[in-house]
């Protein structure tokens, strides 16, 4: 069963808020990471893997460190379940 983009795109949305300590309802899915406050690598890198674990996925870094918004992310978790 794959999820919807919807669904996915909101369990991004959720992780990178509690990631990032930010309310998810702040994040507009155009959102781009690197203007979040106290968004750093090491962060970012934290989100990816919470993502991974969340959805039992391994997501590609060049995929990954090519895009920049939740949505994005959403899209490249979207591609990676439809491969597995």
């Amino acid at each position: 069963m794959t999820a919807s983009l919807d669904s996915l795109t909101e369990t991004v949305r959720a992780i990178v808020g509690e990631v990032l300590s930010v309310p998810a309802a702040d994040l507009p899915t155009d959102t781009d990471l690197r203007e979040v406050e106290g968004a750093d690598s090491i962060k970012v890198l934290r989100l990816i893997a919470r993502i991974e674990r969340e959805y039992d996925v391994e997501l590609e870094d060049e995929d990954v460190f090519g895009v920049s918004s939740i949505a994005e992310i959403a899209d490249v978790v979207r591609k990676a379940l439809e491969t597995r």
